[in-house]
């Protein structure tokens, strides 16, 4: 937690027996951040569920856009959901990082 999450939109995703599996936050300022899914869950759409679910939150506050910081091996997945890359790699936390855009 930090001090930005009273103002963010949170998305949680559980299984049936209420077990967390993947979480994401979309930020007042249009950002999506914080996304995270179980490794066993990981391929199995829960992602999916969670960017679609921030990005319609996004939509629906009347965003005209949202932009994350994507890990290099996470890039796929976000081109899949439209994201677009901008700018240089840059490092964050010990891992390498590109942002990525979609404008709706």
């Amino acid at each position: 937690m930090d001090l930005q999450d009273a103002q963010c939109v949170h998305a949680v995703a559980y299984a049936g027996d209420g077990q967390a599996l993947g979480t994401g936050r979309l930020l007042p300022d249009g950002h999506i951040g914080r996304m995270a899914v179980r490794r066993p869950w990981r391929g199995a759409g829960v992602g999916s569920l969670l960017l679609n679910a921030l990005m319609d939150a996004a939509r629906q506050r009347g965003d005209t856009q949202v932009v994350l910081a994507a890990q290099l091996q996470a890039r796929p997945f976000y081109a899949r959901h439209g994201f677009v890359e901008e700018g240089e790699t840059f490092m964050d936390a010990g891992i390498e990082h590109r942002q990525m855009r979609l404008r709706f």
